[in-house]
């Protein structure tokens, strides 16, 4: 009697947990797409690939094609909803970069503040973001004015 009554306990949470995890808002898990941006920063027009570890958190990896020089770097961003319609949420972050350009590597430090939204019956997002950027090598260089549209194909 005592192993049924553990099997039901057991079974009853197993269940619970799985109710739960279908009522987790998730607009989106994993989104691929371009990032359009001006010709400044070293992450300019990027290839971005957004991955929620949580509903709140994810990591925003880039790999920059724009203008003469190529960038990777990589984003931690905490999303929180506006509770005003559904699938919109404004971010923010920060992360790294690196950069090549003319025999030159750059380096540093990048923020991120932006818009997103996810279309609720299309597989579409579009972000809408202001990340500035400080290179530290090869000098000391602040880019304020790093704007940025991206639109992801993206998966549940």
């Amino acid at each position: 009697m005592r192993k049924l009554l553990l099997i039901f306990f057991v079974c009853s949470g197993f269940s619970i947990t799985a109710l739960q995890a279908q009522e987790y808002n998730q607009d989106y898990k994993l989104g691929l797409g371009i990032r359009f941006s001006n010709a400044s920063p070293t992450l300019s027009n990027s290839v971005s690939v957004k991955y929620f570890f949580t509903e709140k958190s994810a990591v925003d990896a880039l790999i920059s094609f724009g203008g003469s020089r190529f960038g990777i770097g990589g984003l931690y961003e905490v999303h929180t909803p506006v509770n005003a319609t559904a699938g919109f949420k404004w971010y923010y972050g920060a992360g790294g970069y690196v950069g090549f350009q003319d025999h030159e590597t750059y380096l540093g430090p990048t923020g991120v503040v932006g818009l997103d939204y996810k279309f609720q019956n299309i597989p579409l997002n579009l972000s809408l973001d202001w990340k500035p950027e400080l290179d530290i090598i090869p000098r000391i260089n602040f880019v304020p004015d790093a704007f940025g549209l991206t639109a992801r194909f993206t998966i549940q």
